[in-house]
């Protein structure tokens, strides 16, 4: 979901590479990822015009529309979830959702940067 997200916020397709720096995801890991989807018909991959070692990932947008309206009523139940707080705890809860985001990606960082086992 955060892969398509991506490539309908962005003017234009994206590389591989872009998608992975995105993602906080290995570019093998965004290789495969990008696989699931094309096999699914949610993106299709087409050689970059201006540099033919690079391919770009574009995402299919009637598959998109699709996504969108099951998240579309997903979001309105959210919504309906925070309808009940006030802003001082909506503020709490964006800090928090913040501060986590935070420390999961120095997390990741962190176990990226540790020598991998024999």
């Amino acid at each position: 979901m955060q892969c398509l997200s991506l490539l309908t916020a962005e003017p234009g397709p994206l590389a591989v590479k872009q998608i992975a720096d995105m993602t906080g995801l290995t570019t093998g890991s965004a290789t495969r990822l990008v696989d699931r989807l094309e096999r699914d018909g949610y993106v299709v991959r087409s050689p970059d015009q201006q540099d033919r070692r690079r391919v770009l990932v574009t995402p299919v947008p009637e598959r998109i529309a699709r996504v969108t309206a099951v998240w579309g009523d997903l979001g309105q139940t959210w919504q309906a979830l925070l309808d009940d707080h006030t802003e001082d705890e909506l503020e709490v809860i964006t800090r928090h959702m913040r501060r986590a985001h935070d420390l999961s990606h120095a997390q990741m960082r962190h176990l990226r940067s540790r020598p991998k086992p024999d």
